[in-house]
């Protein structure tokens, strides 16, 4: 790996994995193995001493807040929760406004929401680092943990081919990114009507030719599944989409991580979720509870990723 200068990161916004360099994204992932390891170890790592976070929630969620808030506490910094019930951004202040005076008042701001344009928009008023917790178009934090997991579990990403059956989302599409930059074979196996976005899929295939990897999507799963060293599901029908249950329901028939898909998949292959999951829909009891699935591991891997991208931009 190349040596990475870390004033680099400082002050930067996390909301895309397109936005980083595969030597940059190398560089993250080892600074989350050495705050993993220090953890472990029990030796304090005070690094955002005297920082706080302000954590914005408009979506709800386990994993994002526990991560973020147990993350800045391990880093010696505090989490301030802001609701969109609490906050009056959730009352019709301009995003504008918002990002003027929290950037007076935090040090950095992480933000979970629906629309990926208020989070960009955040980032442009804002004057401190802005971190992607998630919306309807990405999910950097996510797959950063991934990527990391993948990596413990394998002991390398490039030339691993990895399959992600289901819901062409936000999952798919930071997914798509993180695996070209990092130079895998990634294939996309979704029904029509459910397809990626197609400029993300544009962008993810121009930096897989950059960086040895490949993108491919496609509409069997037994496709994608086929030779795979990772199988990686997500919900049928995410936050947001509750209404469409049961469109979604007899759309996304087939495209399940089962005992099948492992038996298409090499011998060795991982199972991932971004969690939560919905048993016996997109992955059975079976494989979720299997040998070969690192779900928790992964789930885990939210903190150390995450501490990392705050260690750095922070």
């Amino acid at each position: 790996m190349k040596t990475i200068d870390k004033s680099l990161f400082k002050g930067r916004d996390f909301i895309s994995l397109h936005d980083f360099s595969q030597e940059e994204l190398s560089f993250i992932l080892e600074v989350a193995k050495d705050l993993k390891a220090e953890q472990k170890a029990g030796r304090p790592h005070p690094i955002l001493q005297g920082k706080t976070l302000g954590m914005v929630f408009t979506k709800s969620s386990t994993r994002t807040r526990v991560s973020f808030e147990v993350g800045m506490y391990q880093l010696g910094g505090h989490a301030l929760f802001l609701s969109g019930r609490d906050i009056q951004l959730g009352r019709g202040e301009p995003i504008s406004d918002t990002a003027r005076v929290l950037s007076r008042m935090v040090d950095g701001i992480m933000i979970r929401t629906f629309s990926h344009q208020e989070v960009l928009e955040l980032a442009e008023y804002a004057s401190i680092p802005i971190i992607n917790g998630l919306t309807d178009l990405l999910h950097p934090c996510q797959v950063l943990a991934d990527l990391m997991t993948i990596q413990e579990h394998k002991g390398r990403l490039e030339g691993l081919k990895m399959a992600y059956v289901g819901d062409g989302n936000n999952m798919a599409h930071s997914l798509m990114f993180g695996g070209a930059k990092m130079g895998l074979h990634v294939v996309i196996a979704s029904p029509q009507g459910y397809k990626p976005d197609s400029s993300i899929i544009a962008l993810a295939q121009a930096d897989a030719k950059a960086n040895g990897g490949l993108i491919e999507v496609v509409d069997d799963p037994s496709e994608a599944v086929k030779g795979a060293d990772v199988l990686y599901t997500d919900v049928w029908a995410s936050m947001g989409q509750e209404a469409e249950t049961s469109v979604r329901m007899e759309a996304f028939k087939g495209y399940q991580i089962n005992s099948d898909s492992l038996k298409l998949a090499n011998d060795a292959a991982i199972v991932l979720h971004c969690l939560p999951a919905h048993r016996g829909e997109e992955i059975t009891e079976d494989v979720i509870e299997g040998a070969q699935s690192v779900v928790f591991d992964e789930a885990e891997n939210r903190l150390h990723a995450q501490k990392a991208v705050m260690a750095l931009v922070m």
